[in-house]
């Protein structure tokens, strides 16, 4: 049996009637997969194309000298291999990130679903389980809203408490705990920060593809990270914001957090300084809240213009001193944000918390208390960046407890 239908719970189900199991799938949901089906922002990033398994393994910070039985088992390279076999082929962008060449996450989807189909799984959507019956170290059924049920081993895959509305609520952190389980407490790990600054709000849904982003606290500078940036209506998103959360959250436990956007991180100020001029000289009659759109990425110069406060954008451009040109140059380097929080389970792409590894026997997935149970994808305490880690993870969980619980 198994309690879950995302990627990791179809994998296993998939895996173990592969082997000739009769396999039980119970989901919640009216449909299997909710959470993947929205995954990347709907183009599902399936896995990310690391060939170094050293490397690929240590995104997952202190998790990763348990994961190499388990990645021996059914890797990055297996993926490819089984996505592809079943005609869903690949592509590879910048980072290393695999999507699905349709950039469609239903297709992923619909490949798990046949897979399912397949091997003969039973699954039963719009069944909630209520209570786990256990006794002498072993599960022995499962009380649901469509009554008991029962099996030789079990699978628990219902995965943590990112985006609770595509059904992941905690369920299995409750029932591993009142098996004798120690949980560590979730917090989001991979999730969009808030700002202070209503400005941000009107950038809201455009995209810089490349920025530097440096954070400070009680004004020493902590870190930077460079790339893709997405403003939102709360604050700033996309994958290198998500890939900083987790030191912010740190930071924000010691106090107030500010940050400053380079939107030039490939120019230095004089350097700006000068592609500005050269604008400038080739617009000299126009306004400058008109030019500016030829100098900041799209969508962004009224915004932009706002934080200047000595500029004033209808002058004309052969009247900005060369002091006010400087300011802006100076002001593009440095955009001011102070952040105030981080968005909730509700926002986040990945939330730690769960299983601790040292309670599962990881060459197996199987429960080092329960001898019938085994656990996989986000019930797992591992924290690990975007990128295609996270349902990389579901994989090769899934498809190793599919298999030992064979």
């Amino acid at each position: 049996m198994v309690i879950g239908g995302g990627a990791s719970g179809m994998m296993a189900a998939g895996r173990a009637a592969e082997l000739g199991k009769r396999v039980l799938l119970l989901e919640k949901n009216a449909k299997l997969g909710a959470k993947l089906a929205i995954s990347g922002g709907g183009r599902c990033n399936i896995t990310n194309a690391e060939d170094d398994e050293r490397l690929f393994l240590s995104k997952y910070g202190a998790a990763d000298k348990f994961l190499h039985s388990v990645f021996s088992q059914f890797g990055v390279r297996d993926t490819f291999s089984f996505f592809e076999s079943r005609r869903l082929p690949l592509i590879v962008e910048a980072g290393k990130r695999a999507f699905p060449a349709t950039e469609r996450a239903s297709d992923v989807v619909a490949v798990l679903a046949k897979y399912l189909k397949d091997g003969g799984v039973d699954v039963r959507t719009g069944v909630t389980v209520k209570h786990i019956v256990a006794a002498d170290g072993r599960i022995e059924s499962v009380r649901t809203s469509a009554g008991y049920f029962s099996a030789r081993s079990y699978i628990f895959a219902t995965g943590g408490v990112s985006h609770p509305e595509t059904g992941s609520t905690g369920d299995g952190f409750a029932w591993l705990k009142e098996l004798g389980h120690i949980i560590e407490k979730p917090t989001p790990t991979i999730v969009p920060l808030k700002v202070k600054e209503g400005w941000v709000k009107k950038l809201s849904g455009i995209s810089l593809p490349r920025m530097k982003i440096t954070f400070f606290l009680h004004g020493e500078r902590k870190f930077s990270r460079t790339g893709p940036l997405l403003f939102t209506h709360f604050g700033l998103s996309g994958p290198t914001i998500l890939n900083s959360s987790g030191q912010v959250a740190d930071l924000l436990q010691e106090g107030s957090v500010r940050a400053y956007i380079d939107v030039f991180p490939d120019f230095d100020q004089g350097a700006l300084d000068k592609k500005i001029t050269e604008i400038f000289d080739a617009n000299k009659n126009k306004i400058l809240k008109n030019v500016l759109k030829d100098i900041v990425p799209p969508g962004t110069a009224e915004a932009f213009l706002s934080l200047m406060k000595d500029i004033d954008p209808e002058t004309k451009v052969h009247s900005v001193t060369k002091e006010a040109r400087r300011e802006l140059s100076a002001s593009l380097k440095r955009v001011p944000l102070l952040i105030n929080g981080l968005m909730g389970f509700d926002k986040a792409v990945v939330a730690d918390g769960g299983l601790p590894l040292t309670e599962i026997d990881t060459r197996t997935m199987r429960s080092r208390l329960i001898g019938n149970l085994f656990v996989t994808g986000d019930l797992l305490h591992i924290t690990r960046p975007s990128g295609g880690y996270s349902l990389q993870l579901c994989w090769t969980t899934g498809s190793v407890a599919g298999t030992h619980a064979s």
